[in-house]
């Protein structure tokens, strides 16, 4: 099976939305996705709103060999870079909060 990265058009007439899928390159283009990994809205007048990735797992279905159309690749050359960024800091917060409830009491107050 061949996959590859691509967008499924959304949205409605003159309003599209795309999601960015790994998909099986024989699916039609609105057909089932094998997961999502981001968004694209090309109506947004803010570029840096109108993409939403998900870079782990995009990188994750580089690796093991799909392959991103030409303009999903021009998206990912933009706006990767940031999306890495956002996803490590929520990560570091995450842990942060971790550890914080790791060291917190256990026990409620008493009755």
């Amino acid at each position: 099976m061949s996959v590859r990265i691509r967008m499924k058009q959304m949205g409605r007439t003159h309003r599209h939305f795309y999601r960015i899928v790994a998909i099986d390159s024989r699916q039609p283009r609105d057909g089932k996705a094998i997961e999502d990994l981001g968004t694209y809205d090309p109506h947004v007048a803010d570029r840096d709103k109108s993409v939403s990735l998900r870079p782990g797992r995009i990188k994750y279905w580089m690796s093991v060999g799909a392959q991103p159309t030409e303009n999903v690749q021009a998206i990912f050359r933009r706006h990767m870079k940031r999306w890495e960024e956002i996803e490590s800091q929520e990560a570091t917060k995450a842990a942060a909060d971790a550890a914080k409830a790791a060291t917190a009491p256990a026990g409620g107050p008493a009755a």
